[in-house]
């Protein structure tokens, strides 16, 4: 925890960029009949049967300190998938960057090794010397900034019926870019400090 907690004390400093990672799933689920929609005083109305259409995966790349995120949504969320969202936040995100230091929680698929799944052992030692990873305690998931970020979006945009992957990535990506625009982030405040006060029955206890 508190490993994590020094990482977040860091200044900004877009050279070594301190990214978090989280991820988490939808289910797609259809309309069965045609809701009727919004007009004056009435609401969206639905009917309460609906269509599964499966499941799918979002990635959340979240730069506190930089206020931007991208969201990558995919059908699957195996290594491949976590390696190629690796890939990504490297090439695509900062490819100028000397570090990338990502704080992630320790997912099995949640690892370097995961690179090693999808390309080859050269590209894949590239990547992976990109990276300075941090992880979150067991239990401690709540520490990753990525995840709260990952809340906003299920408020603001996933929170209504999405029937197929291609319309969730569209609402995901307006939602992106608007919150983007305003460079809207976190406001963290909890410190090492605040956790040995707060949080002291979880550290050993000494006699004197």
């Amino acid at each position: 925890m508190e490993d994590v907690l020094s990482v977040y004390e860091r200044p900004y400093d877009p050279l070594l960029p301190v990214v978090c990672i989280d991820e988490s799933s939808k289910q797609l689920i259809g309309h069965t009949r045609m809701p009727i929609p919004v007009s004056p005083g009435c609401p969206e109305t639905w009917d309460y049967e609906y269509k599964r259409n499966g499941v799918a995966d979002v990635f959340m790349i979240f730069e506190p300190l930089g206020s931007k995120r991208h969201v990558q949504v995919t059908n699957t969320r195996t290594k491949l998938d976590f390696a190629e969202c690796l890939r990504y936040t490297a090439d695509e995100m900062y490819p100028h960057a000397e570090k990338i230091v990502v704080v992630m929680d320790n997912l099995n698929t949640h690892s370097l090794g995961s690179l090693y799944e999808a390309y080859a052992p050269e590209e894949a030692r590239r990547l992976a010397e990109r990276f300075e990873v941090h992880y979150t305690p067991k239990h401690g998931s709540w520490l990753d900034m990525a995840e709260i970020e990952l809340g906003v979006l299920k408020r603001q945009c996933l929170s209504g019926r999405i029937a197929t992957i291609e319309e969730m990535f569209q609402e995901v990506r307006a939602w992106e870019c608007e919150r983007n625009s305003k460079c809207l982030t976190v406001n963290w405040q909890f410190t090492t400090a605040d956790a040995r006060v707060k949080l002291r029955r979880l550290y050993p206890k000494f006699s004197n």
